[in-house]
């Protein structure tokens, strides 16, 4: 992943000097796929190519002495193929509240140098744009989560329904080998919308949203 201008100045954490740290949450994620997104099974994408967004909200955490709870970021890339395949082009928006050391502390998590599932994400993206900054919104609710990042990204949940019957039904993934996730509800996004350098519209697809634990370098 081609590091985030925020993390690249001389001064920002190197590969050989990244502190500990520590984050857990909960990240709502939502793409182009069918519900329940083949790729989440070692799967090909629904359409045979991936357009994809991931929104991580902090609910405790630091990297090193940095506090980070609190605060929002995300992640959205296009992928010409499969996840995999590679050459994917991305946005990265960090959260506007945080604070200059803050940003660093995001900006260097999300360039993948610290670990995390960024570090295997980061693999993918032969392109990434920002980091953008704006407000984050996020109502952190099963299957009624929403995420609006500025006029960046704009994802709202709801429960799968019966085709048949109109009735929600309320599937879960268990993932022991999830490097994003272990465990999330997985539902349909009633709007996912990408906006900027990087931009797509699938609402009524795949969405879902999960707890998450990280920890590195």
């Amino acid at each position: 992943m081609t590091a985030p201008s925020a993390a690249v100045d001389a001064s920002a954490p190197q590969a050989g000097d990244i502190p500990g740290w520590r984050i857990r949450g909960h990240v709502i994620v939502a793409c182009n796929c069918d519900y329940g997104c083949p790729c989440n099974f070692n799967g090909l994408p629904t359409t045979g190519k991936c357009e994809g967004n991931w929104n991580w909200h902090i609910e405790e955490g630091s990297f090193a002495d940095v506090p980070l709870a609190g605060l929002n970021f995300g992640v959205a890339v296009n992928w010409p193929g499969a996840i995999h395949e590679g050459g994917g082009e991305g946005i990265v928006v960090l959260d506007e509240r945080a604070d200059e050391r803050q940003r660093e502390a995001l900006a260097t998590l999300v360039s993948g140098r610290a670990g995390g599932p960024w570090k295997i994400i980061g693999t993918t993206i032969g392109k990434l744009h920002g980091p953008e900054y704006a407000p984050f919104e996020i109502t952190v609710s099963g299957l009624a989560s929403r995420v609006k990042a500025g006029s960046y990204i704009a994802v709202e949940m709801e429960p799968v329904r019966n085709r048949v019957t109109g009735a929600e039904v309320h599937p879960r993934a268990v993932l022991p080998e999830g490097f994003v996730f272990k465990e999330a509800d997985l539902g349909a996004s009633t709007t996912f919308r990408i906006d900027g350098p990087v931009s797509f519209d699938h609402s009524g697809r795949y969405a879902a949203a999960a707890p998450f634990e990280y920890q590195g370098p």
